[in-house]
């Protein structure tokens, strides 16, 4: 310091002391990224956007101060070899984000990324895939916060094929899209779109997931916010068809471009952090959504009038009161038939299906003015529930709103705790004493209806 003052004055030297240690943490904190875009596939339908999908998040990622390796239209090999070299710099990473944009799969319930030379003519095949299990534990080893980013739910081709050769007895569950990946603690996972849905690939030189997150994501928020900001402009501009799955699990806050970046997973136990009136905002949307009444729209507004899924709650609400002052008066659906009133049992039997076990649950149902309501209550308030309503028309042919609350995890497709909120529809054929229906989302459940 002595000889520095030689050369500045001591106000200058201060000056500059101080904006070297606002600057050294970021500059020190190291930040790696694996960004893969596969389109040109061999075998099924190639995909335009992946390449430029790749090239524009690597560009922007090295603006951010992330390390990146690349891939574009990855052969199985030259995959294996670039998450190997990821695996290592992840290791001594404190940043470490994995974006993928192209084909995949599930297949009883684990995620695939494809490489662009791959068959699957069984399901054998698929140890030629990129398990995104694998993917998350080598995201695992950076110190401090941990990003996985799939850019891949599109319509795969190659499953149908696997579908008829795994054939209806092998118990094996090929679903639409992806399946849920929970984060673990210190990560983030967003995929373009809801767990068991597909994305559009859109029309431009980005997919609509990819051009969300480009505009967003080098600007100076927190990565929280980036990521919902992200999902919010992907549901508004896919005209509130593809809403993204958002799974956070960080402590603190962390800042790619922002004022300063604090470690994510804490070194010694602290104090317990003040409830998040907005944590269970994004679990109670899916449920709202699913049932996509009036009623369920305002009991979210009602219940997370300050969080991310608010505007959309809304516009909802808004959009149903359109439709119904717009409706004829004289609508023959607008009430249900008196000649369906009485008690039901309802038995709901749903398949084993990936991990998750089968089961039979039965359920008391009463029908007044052609207005169901059906209902199981569990042990306790707020586990194991069910809620089926509808109305039931004069020609017997409806579609019901079940809600609910899950019970033991070993019953759930992705293992979830009990008393998580979930939502789902029935599609359902009545006559005068009995009636049939089916899920319509998520597992093959079959119910059926007896009047008492």
């Amino acid at each position: 310091m002595r000889a520095l003052s030689r050369f500045c004055p001591a106000g200058l030297c201060l000056a500059l002391l101080v904006c070297w240690l606002s600057v050294a943490p970021a500059s020190a904190e190291t930040r790696v990224a694996l960004v893969i875009g596969n389109g040109a596939y061999a075998s099924t339908a190639q995909l335009p956007n992946p390449s430029h999908d790749a090239e524009d998040v690597a560009a922007s990622l090295k603006r951010s101060g992330f390390e990146v390796l690349q891939g574009i239209d990855l052969r199985q090999a030259d995959m294996q070899d670039l998450t190997i070299r990821f695996a290592r710099a992840a290791s001594k990473a404190d940043v470490a984000m994995f974006y993928y944009s192209g084909h995949a799969m599930q297949y009883n319930g684990v995620n695939y990324l494809m490489p662009v030379d791959a068959v699957l003519s069984d399901e054998a095949e698929l140890k030629r895939f990129l398990r995104v299990d694998d993917i998350v534990n080598d995201l695992q080893q950076a110190k401090n916060l941990r990003i996985l980013i799939l850019d891949s739910c599109r319509d795969n081709p190659l499953a149908e094929t696997l579908k008829r050769s795994a054939g209806m007895t092998r118990g094996a569950s090929i679903g639409r899209g992806l399946s849920k990946v929970e984060a673990p603690r210190g990560t983030i996972v967003s995929f373009s779109t809801q767990s068991g849905q597909t994305a559009a690939d859109g029309s431009g030189r980005n997919s609509p997931y990819t051009t969300a997150f480009l505009k967003h994501i080098e600007e100076p928020q927190e990565i929280g916010e980036v990521f919902r900001d992200i999902s919010s402009d992907v549901y508004d501009s896919s005209g509130k068809t593809q809403l993204p799955e958002l799974s956070l699990s960080i402590i603190g806050k962390f800042y790619l471009n922002g004022p300063v970046s604090v470690t994510v997973a804490p070194a010694a136990p602290q104090a317990a952090p003040r409830a998040d009136p907005c944590a269970a905002a994004e679990a109670h949307w899916k449920a709202a959504d699913g049932i996509g009444t009036l009623g369920a729209f305002e009991d979210h507004l009602a219940r997370f009038p300050n969080c991310i899924f608010a505007t959309l709650a809304k516009a909802r609400i808004e959009g149903l009161k359109q439709k119904v002052a717009l409706a004829p008066s004289g609508n023959g659906r607008s009430g249900g038939s008196k000649d369906f009133d009485g008690s039901w049992d309802v038995t709901l039997n749903c398949l084993a299906t990936g991990k998750a076990q089968g089961f039979t649950r039965p359920l008391v149902a009463t029908v007044t003015n052609g207005v169901l309501h059906a209902e199981a209550q569990g042990p306790g308030n707020n586990i194991n529930r069910l809620e089926i309503d509808g109305q039931i028309p004069a020609d017997g042919k409806t579609t019901l709103s079940a809600r609910g609350t899950t019970g033991a995890s070993a019953y759930t497709l992705n293992n979830l705790a009990p008393g998580s909120p979930y939502a789902f529809t029935v599609d359902a054929q009545f006559d005068r004493t009995r009636g049939a229906g089916k899920r319509n989302e998520a597992r093959a459940c079959n119910l059926v209806f007896v009047k008492r």
